[in-house]
């Protein structure tokens, strides 16, 4: 498996939402720090959005990544047709062979029928590009509910990008996820969590952890994907928790990015960099 950085490693030095840095980190400095960590690839999520980067952007970007052996993969939100047609020649001119696609709480009120017929009328364009569509398991789309649009569809052109922890959210056990995906996974989000207790009884705070330090099983998760392709991405993210202190918090990202790569690198399969 190929090891690859995911910008949601960085989404609080990169800025979401009304949490802006005041220099936010940009698609290139990603980048430079996945290659300073001897990573594969780089998968840019919606919390980086590439349309928002010119053609020129673009091609220096693949530019310096083909310098440095690595490849670069695209990813947005929603199966849009404005928002595909923006992304498919993004992915095309980075030389992206995943669109990652994450199904928002919009798409999970859209019967299956009406969608599975959305996303083939999309197909033939990503294929032309030769990118396949990843969607990824998110906090308000089931797996039982992704199995059915994927089986509606029934084209390699589809697979899940199989996020690890994103299903919790929708009354899953990980590993429930896991085995009810894997079939169907061409792309892997990699990150851990721990269930800590409140301290005053009132149920329980999941929050996240760098990689092999929290309850995620890692090995049987892994095991489960053993019939993957050798070359399938595997994305490193991290739910580092916000604090009163973002900046301390921006330069904890990184911390944490080392500790999961130096755990992904000692317990993914593959020939990765030391």
């Amino acid at each position: 498996m190929k090891l690859g950085l995911g910008s949601y490693a960085f989404r609080w030095s990169i800025g979401i939402k009304d949490l802006q840095p005041a220099k936010p980190m940009t698609a290139m400095e990603v980048l430079e720090i996945a290659h300073q960590h001897g990573l594969s690839l780089v998968q840019y999520a919606d919390n980086l959005p590439l349309d928002r980067l010119t053609a020129e952007e673009h091609l220096a970007l693949k530019a310096r990544a083909d310098g440095y052996g690595m490849a670069l993969e695209v990813g947005t939100q929603s199966f849009d047709a404005e928002e595909l047609a923006r992304y498919i020649p993004i992915g095309e001119r980075i030389g992206s062979k995943i669109l990652r696609v994450a199904l928002d709480a919009e798409d999970a009120q859209i019967p299956v029928p009406e969608l599975a017929a959305q996303i083939r009328e999309l197909l033939p364009d990503g294929k032309r590009a030769g990118l396949r569509f990843a969607i990824e398991n998110h906090f308000n789309y089931p797996s039982p509910r992704m199995v059915e649009l994927l089986d509606a569809v029934a084209d390699d052109a589809l697979g899940v990008c199989l996020d690890v922890a994103n299903s919790i959210c929708a009354g899953e056990w990980p590993m429930t996820t896991v085995k009810m995906l894997a079939p169907y996974t061409i792309n892997l989000h990699l990150k851990d969590y721990e269930i800590t207790p409140d301290p005053y009884g009132v149920g329980f705070r999941i929050h996240g952890t760098p990689l092999s330090e929290g309850r995620a099983e890692i090995e049987e998760i892994l095991g489960t994907l053993a019939h993957c392709p050798d070359d399938m991405s595997v994305i490193l993210e991290h739910w580092l928790p916000q604090s009163d202190d973002m900046e301390a918090t921006r330069q904890l990202e990184h911390v944490w990015l080392g500790r999961t790569v130096a755990a992904a690198k000692r317990l993914v399969p593959g020939k990765h960099q030391a």
